[in-house]
C-alpha cells in the first residue's frame, strides 16, 4: 500500500510538472483584406472566442457573413466556432495564420449590408477575386468597376492633381482583360479616368456600394466551387454553392449551370462519407446524388450549405431586434455622414471658391503688377518720347519759321515773277513791236543797201570806164610822146591829162563822200541795234541779226568795192 501510495504521489507530481511546463497561450496572426493583426490566445479558447475578438477589434457587428479560414494540405477549411482552436486541424506554426474573409454572400448587398465596415470588407474581397480572375468580368464591366474603385480610393477627380500616370501603380483590371485588347496602360488609364470623372460627389462608402451592386450581378459572384463526380457514370462535374442554392456545372464552364437546386426547392441535404444526396421538396422529382473526393471537402460543402440555407431563411423573416437596431443606427449614421459630407462639400466648395478667388486675386495682382511695370516702362518711354517730341517740336518750330521765311520769300518771288511776267509780257509786246520796227528797218536798210549797191555798181562801172579811158589816154599820151610830132593842144576830140586829172579828182571826191555816208549809216545802224535789241530774246535777236548782218555785208561789200576802186585810182 505504501508503495502504491508513493507511486500515486509520484505520478501526480509528474502530471503537475507537465501541466506547469505546458504554455497557457499561443500566438495567432489574423489577416484581413486591409490589415494584419496578432493576438495572444488562451489554450482553452474555442473558435468562437477568437472570432469574437477579431470582430471586436475590427468593429464588425454583422458577424454572420464572415469566418476565419485556414489552409489544410491542398484545400482550405473554416474555423469551427464550438470547438477549441488547438483541437482543430490548424497549422502548427507559430503564430497560427488565419484569413478573416466573407464566408457567405448576401443576395442584395444594398439591403443586407448595414455597416460601412461590412461593405468595405466585401468590396475589398470581391475586388481581389475579380482581379485574380476568380470571378469572371467582361472588359466593359471591368473598366466601370475600376472607375468606382478609383473613386473610392482617390475621391473626386481633379485634373490639376490627378495627372496622367497617377494610376500607374494601381492594379485595376484583370490581366486577361489587359492582354485581350492591344491597348497600352496609358490608354486603359484614359478610359478608366473618363468614367472616373463621372462619379464626382460619391463618397467612399457610396462608391464601394456601387461597385458591389454591379459585381453581385456577375455569374461567379459569391459562388464556391467544388469538384464532384456523378453517380455510376463517374462524370466530372462542378458543384457551386451560393446564396441562391446549389448549381451543377460542366468542368469547363463556371458561368452557366446545367442544373440548379434553389434553397426553396430543397427538402434535405445529406451525405454519407463521400456520397451527397439532394432531395427536392417536390417528391415527384428525382433525388440527385454526387460524390466528392475527400471527406474534409464533404464537411466543408455541408457547412456552406447549412450556412447559406440559414441565411436564406433568415432573410425571409422579420429582422431581429439587433439587426433593426443596427439598421436604425446605420441609417442615423448615414444621415449624419451625409450631413457631414454636405457640410464638408459646402466648406470644400467655399474653400475652392476662396482658393479660386485667391488665385484670381493673385492673378489680378500679377496682372496689375505687369500692367504697372508696363505702365512705368511706357511712362519712361513716354518721357523719352516727350523729350524727343519736344526736341522735334523745337526743330519743327525752327523749320516752320524757316519755311515761313521761305514761304514769304517764295511769295515775294512769286509777286516778283508776276511783276516780271507782266514786265515780260510788256517787254515781249515791245520787243515784238521793236522786232517789227527792226524788220521794217532791216527791209529799209536792205533797200538802201541794194540802192547803194546799185550806185556802187554804177560808180564801179563809171570807174572802170574812167580807168579804161585813163588807160587809153595814157596809151595815147605815150604814143604821142614817142613821136616827133609836136603836141597839138586844142585839137578837137583830144582830152588832155589835166582833164583826166580833174575827172579823177571829181570821182575821188564822190567816193570819199560815198564812204562817209556809208560810215554814218553804219554808225547809226549800230546805235539803233544796241538801243532796240539789248534785252530781246535770243531767238528774236538771232532772227533780227540775220538780215542786219546781210545788210552790213552788202554795205561792207559796196564799201570794199568803192575803196578798191578808189585805191586803184
Amino acid at each position: 500500500d505504501q508503495e502504491a501510495l508513493f507511486d500515486r504521489n509520484v505520478f501526480k507530481m509528474s502530471i503537475l510538472g507537465l501541466k506547469k511546463k505546458q504554455p497557457k497561450t499561443f500566438k495567432v496572426k489574423v489577416i484581413t483584406m486591409d490589415a494584419e493583426m496578432e493576438f495572444s490566445c488562451e489554450v482553452k479558447w474555442k473558435g468562437k472566442d477568437l472570432f469574437d475578438l477579431v470582430c471586436r477589434t475590427v468593429g464588425l457587428r454583422e458577424t454572420w457573413f464572415f469566418g476565419l479560414r485556414y489552409t489544410v494540405k491542398d484545400t482550405y477549411a473554416w474555423l469551427k466556432p464550438d470547438k477549441r482552436v488547438l483541437d482543430q486541424e490548424v497549422p502548427k506554426d507559430s503564430p497560427i495564420t488565419f484569413n478573416f474573409l466573407a464566408k457567405f454572400f448576401p443576395e442584395k448587398v444594398e439591403e443586407e449590408l448595414v455597416q460601412e465596415i461590412t461593405q468595405h470588407l466585401f468590396f475589398l474581397q470581391v475586388k481581389k477575386q475579380i482581379l485574380d480572375e476568380e470571378i469572371f468580368c467582361s472588359p466593359e464591366a471591368s473598366v466601370l468597376l475600376a472607375s468606382y474603385a478609383v473613386q473610392a480610393k482617390y475621391g473626386d477627380y481633379d485634373p490639376n492633381f490627378h495627372k496622367p500616370g497617377f494610376l500607374a501603380q494601381d492594379e485595376l483590371l484583370p490581366k486577361t482583360v489587359s492582354i485581350q485588347y492591344q491597348m497600352t496602360a496609358d490608354m486603359w488609364e484614359e478610359k478608366i479616368t473618363a468614367w472616373y470623372a463621372e462619379h464626382r460627389g460619391l463618397a467612399r462608402d457610396e462608391a464601394e456600394m456601387e461597385y458591389l451592386k454591379i459585381a453581385q450581378d456577375l455569374e461567379m459572384y459569391g459562388v464556391s466551387y467544388f469538384e464532384i463526380t456523378q453517380n455510376k457514370r463517374d462524370t466530372n462535374l462542378l458543384l457551386g454553392v451560393d446564396a441562391q442554392g446549389l448549381h451543377i456545372y460542366s468542368p469547363n464552364s463556371k458561368l452557366t449551370p446545367n442544373k440548379s437546386f434553389p434553397w426553396s426547392g430543397i427538402r434535405n441535404i445529406s451525405y454519407s462519407e463521400k456520397e451527397f444526396t439532394i432531395k427536392p421538396l417536390d417528391k415527384k422529382k428525382d433525388v440527385f446524388k454526387f460524390y466528392s473526393s475527400q471527406l474534409r471537402v464533404n464537411k466543408l460543402i455541408l457547412q456552406l450549405c447549412i450556412g447559406n440555407h440559414d441565411l436564406f431563411m433568415r432573410r425571409r423573416k422579420v429582422d431581429s431586434i439587433e439587426v433593426q437596431q443596427m439598421k436604425a443606427q446605420a441609417k442615423e449614421e448615414k444621415a449624419r455622414k451625409k450631413m457631414e459630407r454636405q457640410i464638408l462639400a459646402r466648406e470644400k466648395q467655399m474653400r475652392e471658391e476662396a482658393e479660386r478667388a485667391k488665385e484670381e486675386m493673385e492673378r489680378r495682382l500679377f496682372q496689375l503688377q505687369d500692367e504697372a511695370r508696363l505702365a512705368n516702362e511706357a511712362l519712361l518711354r513716354s518721357e523719352e518720347t516727350a523729350d524727343l517730341l519736344a526736341e522735334k517740336a523745337q526743330i519743327a518750330e525752327e523749320e516752320a519759321k524757316l519755311l515761313a521765311h521761305k514761304a514769304a520769300e517764295a511769295e515775294q518771288e512769286r509777286q516778283r515773277l508776276e511783276v516780271a511776267a507782266m514786265k515780260t509780257k510788256e517787254e515781249k509786246r515791245l520787243m515784238e513791236q521793236k522786232m517789227r520796227e527792226a524788220e521794217q528797218l532791216a527791209v529799209k536798210l536792205v533797200e538802201q543797201s541794194e540802192r547803194r549797191l546799185k550806185e556802187a555798181d554804177h560808180l564801179k562801172q563809171d570807174l572802170t570806164e574812167a580807168k579804161d579811158a585813163e588807160r587809153r589816154a595814157k596809151q595815147k599820151l605815150l604814143e604821142i610822146t614817142k613821136t616827133t610830132y609836136p603836141v597839138q593842144r586844142g585839137k578837137p576830140g583830144f582830152k588832155s591829162p589835166a582833164t583826166y586829172m580833174e575827172k579823177s579828182k571829181h570821182l575821188q571826191d564822190q567816193l570819199k563822200e560815198l564812204k562817209s555816208e556809208i560810215e554814218s549809216l553804219k554808225l547809226e545802224e549800230q546805235q539803233q541795234q544796241q538801243a532796240s535789241l539789248y534785252n530781246m530774246h535770243s531767238e528774236a535777236r538771232g532772227y533780227i541779226q540775220e538780215p542786219i548782218y546781210i545788210a552790213h555785208s552788202n554795205v561792207r561789200m559796196s564799201h570794199s568795192c568803192n575803196m578798191a576802186y578808189f585805191e586803184e585810182v
